[in-house]
């Protein structure tokens, strides 16, 4: 590919243009002869300390920032305003293919319920369909484990173009507040978007909430193309400013909840391990039976069915799709129940918001005691310790306290901020050993829930990331414990 397909983002000689481009990469390790290296500016460092490096180890040209102070060297280099913006440019330009209908989900909780919904909806229906997202790649043929909820925009590119040759022609992917504020979606080409709510995160990242918010706006302001569908749950606190958001930027708005215009949820009746409902749409009533429990993967399938009937599912189909979804890995998933019958679930959730809507999901079902095993991650938003102590003090019948994923800070002092609002909660330090007592005292009528790491199958401790599944300790501990 020649340079020249960069020149709608950076402003090239006739010469430069005609340069042959190999790869792109913000990572001057990664450079090879041939590439363009983007220098972008980091929270730790300067991409601009290592064009020397970039260009010793074969860059041909460098995207810099336009108030770069950095010695420049004797290769062609573009002056841009938005170096990360310029990277995804870039990507896109290079790998070229994508899944021809792409749709992205932000918010809070329920991006990778929705995105691995709309995915298997999909599928469901005839197409090759791909998800993108926390837990890794699902696709025909692939079934990857994954760590980042919007990869780079290399990695990301590189992927979508690997997809399109592989036949994919439908692909749902999260997005993150971070891969929106630093440009990773950027040049992917959206059929649509959707946003299931917004509560407290990343305040280690975000300075406000309000920021929070807006980050995730990107998604419907910048990304989308005007009167594209924008999926939005209707119910939350921060749904009418979403929707006000979305107006403005000139797309079909399509609300969906109890509230929402578009599917409307008119009545749902819970059950231990799945939910009916009552769904208007276009003046029809579906009556929908969800494997599912919990109102809030109601409200994910009702994002996700809208976000397949936007890009062209009917709707009958995608809601009788919903009768067949399986819950994404670390979603409430049912982990196992013990020889008297007490379920036990694993669950990603993290967040304030996200522990409460679990807690209050199983509760419905749950006719003896609500124990759940939790905890927060260090080096991480500090102030949501103490709120998530006091939602597992006033939800669950017993709170357990434990360690997350601890990473530079001292594991004890996390969670004595927990413990400082979780009256009445036990403090048990190493997580399998929590995990075992929770199983323990389990009785019958029983839930117990396993929260903070879902998917993840690593506990990071300092810097190191040692061998830890949730799912693997509690079937341990049902083996051990079983009578």
């Amino acid at each position: 590919m020649k340079l020249s397909h960069f020149s709608s983002f950076v402003a090239l000689s006739s010469a430069e243009a005609e340069l042959d481009v190999m790869g792109i990469t913000s990572d001057s390790r990664k450079v090879e002869p041939g590439f363009v290296f983007v220098a972008v500016r980091g929270a730790k460092a300067d991409g601009a300390r290592f064009i020397g490096d970039a260009v010793a180890r074969g860059a041909i040209a460098v995207i810099a920032d336009r108030d770069s102070a950095e010695n420049l060297p004797d290769v062609p280099v573009a002056r841009v305003d938005d170096p990360r913006l310029a990277l995804a440019k870039g990507a896109a330009a290079l790998f070229g293919k994508q899944p021809e209908t792409m749709v992205a989900v932000t918010g809070t909780s329920g991006k990778t319920s929705v995105a691995s919904f709309t995915r298997q909806i999909w599928e469901r229906v005839g197409h090759a369909a791909a998800f993108i997202g926390t837990t890794g790649v699902v696709a025909p043929g692939r079934d990857e484990y994954g760590s980042l909820t919007t990869p780079d925009p290399v990695a990301l590119h590189k992927l979508l173009a690997e997809l399109a040759d592989e036949g994919v022609t439908h692909a749902s992917m999260e997005a993150s507040s971070h891969g929106l504020d630093q440009r990773r979606i950027d040049g992917v080409r959206l059929a649509a978007g959707g946003f299931t709510n917004l509560g407290r995160d990343h305040m280690d990242y975000h300075p406000t909430v309000e920021d929070y918010h807006a980050a995730k706006m990107r998604l419907f302001t910048d990304l989308l193309p005007k009167g594209a569908p924008a999926v939005i749950f209707a119910d939350d606190p921060w749904s009418q400013a979403t929707i006000d958001v979305a107006m403005s930027a000139g797309l079909d708005v399509l609300t969906v909840g109890r509230k929402g215009a578009f599917l409307e949820l008119k009545r749902v009746e819970h059950e231990r391990f799945r939910q009916r409902a009552e769904i208007a749409c276009g003046g029809t009533i579906f009556e929908i039976d969800l494997p599912l429990a919990g109102d809030f993967q109601v409200a994910n399938a009702l994002v996700a069915a809208g976000l397949a009937i936007s890009t062209g599912t009917t709707p009958a189909r995608a809601l009788l799709a919903l009768e067949a979804l399986k819950g994404a890995s670390g979603r409430l998933e049912l982990v196992g129940t013990t020889g008297n019958g007490a379920p036990v679930y694993v669950d990603y959730a993290h967040k304030p918001d996200a522990l409460e809507n679990v807690l209050k999901a199983v509760r419905p079902f749950t006719t003896g005691r609500v124990v759940v095993v939790f905890g927060c991650g260090g080096d991480r938003d500090r102030g949501k310790r103490p709120i998530m102590g006091e939602i597992a003090s006033r939800l669950a019948d017993v709170a357990i306290v434990t360690d997350d994923n601890p990473r530079s800070e001292e594991p004890a002092s996390i969670r004595a901020a927990i413990m400082e609002a979780a009256e009445g909660a036990l403090e048990i330090g190493d997580r399998r050993a929590a995990i075992r007592e929770g199983v323990a005292m389990l009785h019958a009528g029983d839930t117990l829930i396993v929260a903070g790491k879902g998917h993840e199958e690593g506990q990071t401790v300092g810097d190191v990331t040692l061998p830890f599944s949730d799912h693997e300790e509690v079937r341990q501990a049902l083996r051990e414990l079983a009578v």
